[in-house]
């Protein structure tokens, strides 16, 4: 008898291909974590910087609901960014009882860095593929790319 994953998977292709891909890209990004240890920054720190270098200033509720984590726990997260220099805090205009949070250069920097880093070690491996493979997977990074916007 086959396992409900299996049977669900091989009944419908694109349920089999997100499954793979899902599974494939966690994997994969999880590896290459490992090089974000170089930052000095906690996973957490990164994660919330790398939403304010990317995405801009942010509130701290927006920074919060980026990261899919309540305010108070932002609220540390941020006042450990701000004590590393890596984020400044500023009355936002329209609600002075509110702060606009962005990355400060130095923040900017080591997220470039990091990211960087990442980008080298996958690069790296890519290598070991011929032209062909990695003419694919540049095909399917325009696809994931598009899928990501519709997500």
């Amino acid at each position: 008898m086959q396992a409900p994953r299996e049977k669900a998977t091989q009944d419908s292709p694109a349920l089999w291909a997100a499954d793979r891909l899902h599974s494939a890209a966690i994997h994969m990004l999880r590896r290459l974590r490992i090089r974000d240890r170089e930052t000095g920054i906690g996973p957490a720190q990164l994660s919330a910087l790398s939403v304010l270098v990317f995405a801009g200033a942010k509130s701290l509720v927006e920074l919060a609901n980026a990261e899919q984590v309540k305010p108070p726990t932002m609220s540390r997260i941020v006042s450990g960014l701000l004590k590393a220099k890596l984020v400044s805090a500023k009355p936002n205009k329209e609600d002075r009882r509110a702060m606009v949070i962005q990355a400060t250069r130095k923040g900017v920097r080591i997220m470039q860095e990091g990211r960087r880093r990442r980008v080298e070690a996958l690069a790296a491996v890519l290598k070991m593929l011929d032209e062909d493979e990695i003419e694919k997977l540049k095909h399917v990074a325009e696809v994931m790319e598009t899928l990501s916007r519709r997500i």
